[in-house]
């Protein structure tokens, strides 16, 4: 089967999916698309750029309050404001870029810096009255979908795939546009693509913007979902390194990595629970996820260093 009716047939089993299983299953699934989609946010910067990023979530916090401050302070409707904390993300997302870039900062300075900055805005969030502080915000319980809000699961589901399906396509189109060749090529080496004429710092600030507006919108998407938001969910280094985990696991630059990271991270997680909670010697494994991870994570660095998408590459045969 080729790879567009493999997608396609891929697609289908999304959409039918949460029509045959329990409300259980409809929300794993929903956390893997979600999951997949703020880990292709990170991918675009960190995969297919090379900049990697441990600050992501400065991001996903800055696209959740200001959805939030909008709806629960000056009353707007949530999807109105999703756009504008899509563009707020954008906006850091652009500052962190030009402050960093301009510095000349690379590699791992730049990936402590966003470290920084993350640190910075949870700082901030805890401090400043209009985010209410430690206390963070509640969003008010109104299940229509006109309100952002569902009573059926089934309809988060579908809002998650169709996030999902919308970075899959931008990553896509990575692959196949002048931009998505010029930011491998600053990923592979800036110096010589400096040479090659490319405006690196451009690139990467470009790059940044738009991954910036795609983990805000993830933010969003968030505090509706539980309709409660506070600084150290928002800007919980946590966020970063689940972002930064499904990307590498399943394949940093990849279309389809963080879906496949995602994935496995997912079911890991599930049956790791599952263990804990029937195997009296688990229990004191705090979280036992997080040693999976970190074991799954050493095997991939060094038997696959593409992830897991890299076994699904065609090798060429040697004569």
């Amino acid at each position: 089967m080729n790879r567009p009716l493999l997608c396609l047939a891929g697609l289908g089993l999304a959409i039918v999916y949460p029509l045959a299983v329990p409300n259980y299953f409809v929300n794993i699934g929903m956390l893997v698309l979600f999951t997949a989609f703020i880990g292709q946010s990170w991918n675009l910067a960190g995969g297919f750029a090379g900049q990697t990023s441990f600050g992501h979530v400065v991001f996903f916090g800055t696209g959740a309050y200001t959805s939030t401050i909008l709806q629960v302070t000056y009353g707007w409707n949530p999807w109105l404001a999703w756009p504008v904390a899509m563009i707020a993300g954008a906006a850091v997302g652009w500052m962190i870029a030009v402050l960093s870039f301009r510095a000349g900062l690379r590699g791992s300075y730049f990936a402590l810096i966003t470290l920084a900055f993350a640190e910075v805005f949870r700082i901030l969030a805890n401090s400043v009255s209009f985010t209410r502080g430690g206390l963070g915000m509640l969003i008010k319980a109104d299940q229509r979908p006109l309100n952002f809000q569902f009573k059926d699961p089934i309809w988060v589901y579908y809002l998650a795939l169709a996030l999902c399906v919308v970075s899959i396509l931008i990553a896509w189109q990575l692959t196949r546009s002048r931009f998505g060749a010029r930011l491998i090529a600053v990923r592979e080496n800036e110096d010589a693509a400096r040479a090659l004429g490319i405006d690196v710092f451009a690139e990467k600030v470009k790059v940044l913007t738009l991954s910036g507006a795609m983990c805000a919108a993830g933010g969003t998407f968030y505090a509706q979902k539980y309709l409660y938001i506070d600084p150290n969910i928002a800007f919980g280094v946590d966020k970063s390194v689940e972002m930064l985990l499904v990307s590498m696991v399943g394949g940093a630059g990849t279309t389809f990595g963080p879906l496949i990271g995602s994935l496995a991270l997912t079911a890991i997680n599930e049956v790791t629970r599952s263990l804990a909670s029937v195997v009296p010697a688990l229990k004191n494994v705090q979280p036992l996820s997080l040693v999976v991870y970190g074991i799954m994570l050493v095997l991939i660095v060094a038997r696959l260093p593409d992830g897991l998408m890299g076994m699904f590459r065609r090798r060429p045969h040697h004569a």
